[in-house]
Parts: C-alpha cells; sequence; structure tokens
C-alpha cells in the first residue's frame, strides 16, 4: 500500500482544541453521553492508560477558566461536547456547562482510573443515567472511537470509524509505509502538492499564529515567549532567527497550555507537535532574502512528513519528548530545505538535533512545555544552520546512524524499548506529588 502527500496531510494534520489527551477524554465521554436518551449522566467513570494518563493530569483546558484534569476534562465533554466534532469536541461548552461539570465533580459523580499495565492509547467512557449505561471506547488515535454500546449492546454510529475486519487503521497503515521511505523519497512527497495543499499548509501557519499572537499578547501560562521577547526589546539579549523560532513556538505554547480557546493546527496527533513543526518555519522566512510563500509552505509540508516518519518509530506516546525529537526533525528538516540545503544537509540537520536533543523526557502535558518547545524550537535552527556548514554528528557517536533515517529508527528503538521503566517511573513521581498535594 502506498499513500500520497494529500494523505499524509489529511491523515496526519488536523486542528485539535485543547491538548488532545484530556481532548480525547472529553471526547470518549461525550461519545458515551451523546448515547443516553437525555444526554445527561448520574455517573461517569473513565479508565485510561498510562501516558493518556500523564499526559492530561496537568494541563488547562479550553474553556474551563483555568480548570485541569482528567475528571474536569471528561466531565466538561459529557456536560456539553459534541463528539461529532472530534478533537475539537470542547468547542460547543458553554458556561452552564462548566457550572454542570463542576457540580458533578463536587458531587463527586466522576471517576478517572489508571490501567497501569496497557501500552498504546486507550479511554473508556462509561455513563450512567436512569438504569441505562452508555459505553465508548477511544484506541490507538485521540479521535479512534472504535466502539460504543449502550446496556451492553452495539450502537451504529457516524462516530465509529468501521474498517474491514483486520484491517489495520489508515494511520497504522500509514506508518508501515512511510517506515519503508528514504529521506529522498520522503522529500520527493512535496512534489505532489497541489493548489489545496498548499491552502490547507497556510491554514494550519494561520492557526498556530493565532495561538503565538494571543501568547504574546496576554503573556499567558508560563509567559516564555513574552519574556523572551521581553528581553529582546530590554536589549538584554538580541534577536535572530533562532531566537524568533523560539519566541513563536513558546508563546503558542504558553497559550495552548494555559487552556486558551483556540485550536492548534496538530501534526502526528498532538497539537504541541504541530506548533513546533510549522512556527520555527514560519519566524525564519523572515530572514531568509526573496523567499516566496510557496516555499515555506513546502518547508511545512516536509516538516510534517518527517515528523509523521520519526512518529511511526516512536509511537504516539512515549516517554521522550516528541516535540523535540518528532516535531524538532521535522522543523529542522523544513528549515534546512527554507535555507537552500539538499537531501545531505537536511540528514545532517535531523542528526545534529536528534544528537542534541533525544534525552528530552516527556513528563505530561503542562505550561511548563513551553521551556521544551522553545529549546526544540531554537535547536531546529541550530542544527539547520550548522549542518550547512559542514558541522555534522558522525555517525560513530552514540545512537547516532550511518544515515538519518538509522537515527530516527535509534530514536523509535529507545523511546519504545528503552524507557518503559523510565516512562513508569516518571508518572509514579508525578502521582506521588499529586496525592501528597491533597
Amino acid at each position: 500500500m502506498s499513500f500520497t502527500v494529500k494523505d499524509v496531510l489529511s491523515i496526519q494534520v488536523a486542528p485539535a482544541l485543547g491538548c488532545t489527551e484530556p481532548v480525547a477524554i472529553a471526547l470518549g465521554a461525550a461519545a458515551a453521553v451523546s448515547l443516553l436518551p437525555d444526554k445527561r449522566f448520574e455517573s461517569l467513570e473513565v479508565a485510561v492508560d498510562p501516558n493518556v494518563y500523564k499526559n492530561g493530569l496537568a494541563v488547562s483546558i479550553p474553556g474551563a477558566g483555568g480548570l485541569s484534569g482528567l475528571d474536569t476534562a471528561a466531565a466538561l465533554g459529557a456536560a456539553g461536547g459534541d463528539p461529532s466534532l472530534r478533537l475539537e469536541v470542547l468547542q460547543t461548552v458553554t458556561d452552564e456547562d462548566v457550572k454542570t461539570a463542576k457540580k458533578a465533580l463536587a458531587e463527586g459523580r466522576v471517576d478517572v482510573a489508571l490501567i497501569r499495565d496497557h501500552q498504546g492509547l486507550l479511554i473508556r467512557s462509561k455513563a450512567v443515567s436512569g438504569g441505562m449505561v452508555a459505553e465508548s471506547v477511544i484506541e490507538g488515535l485521540h479521535d479512534n472511537i472504535v466502539s460504543l454500546t449502550l446496556n451492553g449492546k452495539p450502537v451504529e454510529s457516524p462516530l465509529i470509524r468501521t474498517r474491514p475486519d483486520g484491517a489495520p487503521s489508515p494511520v497504522a497503515a500509514m506508518e508501515a509505509w512511510l517506515k519503508t521511505l528514504t529521506l529522498n523519497e520522503l522529500m520527493a512527497l512535496t512534489d505532489e502538492l497541489d493548489a489545496d495543499d498548499y491552502a490547507f499548509l497556510k491554514e494550519g501557519v494561520d492557526v498556530n499564529m493565532r495561538l503565538a499572537e494571543q501568547g504574546l499578547k496576554y503573556g499567558l501560562g508560563l509567559g516564555v515567549g513574552k519574556t523572551l521577547e521581553r528581553l529582546c526589546r530590554q536589549g538584554l539579549i538580541k534577536k535572530d532567527m533562532m531566537l524568533a523560532a523560539r519566541i513563536l513556538a513558546s508563546a503558542a505554547a504558553d497559550a495552548r497550555m494555559s487552556g486558551a480557546s483556540l485550536p492548534a493546527m496538530s501534526s502526528a496527533g498532538s497539537g504541541n507537535h504541530g506548533l513546533t513543526a510549522i512556527l520555527p518555519i514560519w519566524a525564519v522566512k523572515d530572514y531568509v532574502e526573496g523567499v516566496q510563500t510557496k516555499d515555506v509552505l513546502e518547508a511545512v509540508a516536509l516538516s510534517h512528513i518527517v515528523t509523521a516518519f520519526v512518529k511511526a518509530h516512536t509511537g504516539r506516546l512515549s516517554a521522550i519528548c516528541g516535540c523535540s525529537v518528532a516535531a524538532g526533525a521535522g522543523a529542522t528538516a523544513g528549515i534546512t530545505f527554507l535555507l537552500g540545503g539538499d537531501a545531505h544537509h537536511i540528514a545532517g540537520a535531523i542528526k545534529n538535533l536528534l544528537e542534541d536533543l533525544a534525552g528530552i523526557i516527556c513528563d505530561g502535558a503542562k505550561t511548563g512545555c513551553a521551556l521544551k518547545l522553545a529549546t526544540a524550537a531554537g535547536t531546529a535552527v541550530q542544527a539547520a544552520l550548522f549542518s550547512l556548514q559542514g558541522v555534522n554528528v558522525h555517525h560513530t557517536d552514540g545512537i547516532v546512524g550511518l544515515s538519518s533515517e538509522d537515527t530516527m529508527r535509534n530514536i523509535g528503538t529507545l523511546a519504545v524499548d528503552g524507557m518503559i521503566q523510565t516512562d513508569q517511573t516518571i508518572l509514579q513521581i508525578m502521582l506521588d506529588k499529586r496525592f501528597s498535594d491533597i
């Protein structure tokens, strides 16, 4: 099976309102409650895998007035979410819905449990009302509803993404195909871009720039982007293309992680990946003389493709910060292309970046992610500039392979096989902190 660049963009790139883990929980709850005759619940039980639990634990939820938490996400989705909107499920939540969700939480009618031993994304939601029990299951992908049941009987619904028995999901099939490609073949996919693709890519830029502008205007979250910009104005640091990339990416993360009611254009299933894959390239364009918008958007497309390639090896969620190693690799590939680099330079930039950032852990989604996006964005520019100047990490170094493809595969092995215990330890530390604060 083979795919086109249009397939890659349609499957891997989509708008998402809020951090994708709590949003996925909200989607599961909303889907379950939608099966109940009165669309109301007496009790709601949600069970999730460790990585969804970790990533949704501390991040603010859009439209919730600064509220955070897995149970809050579930309650909001159940109270007013529209499951037909998928990862924008919370777009329909009103102030009244927020009150309803808070009341349910205060009354102890919402419970979230951790499925400790499960690997891979899994969200099970059960809503009860008047003796009726509605259940939904999301598996594999954040918006992949695989089953809906009412009183134990399957329910047919357009919310369920059906496929022939035994057939892989579109994303799984695409990832298997991506793994077979070389860097040159990944780059060649951008030759297929048409006017509709360019329009979609520009929409992604616009969506993510609105988040960056919101972060810079209001200093949301940690205010990393706004602080960097202020330091420039004070003359304490100088603005160059590396700092410009850091400012845009971190400001957008500031806004998104603080619960701003604006969607992000995601990449490979993550809104923060989308910010990292897109915004550093958009920042760098201002430092390239005579660059055309079409060239910038082609660089963004390459960034999405490389991000998807790395995620095919690491999995959707892991102990490694995907914004750094996956979207960071995508961004540096796009930046190198934009600066006139060829396949050799792009390969070198990817290896430079992965050698630099491979050890950054994922300790869940939260406002502090803005710091990691700043690091990834700046390093993506640096890795590109170094490669263009002939500075390339040797394959004899650590986990760096002979080729960029080998290096990205090694990152996948590290994430999937090498850091299982690390992931469990990170989650346990977070759980210990949470319960010690109660």
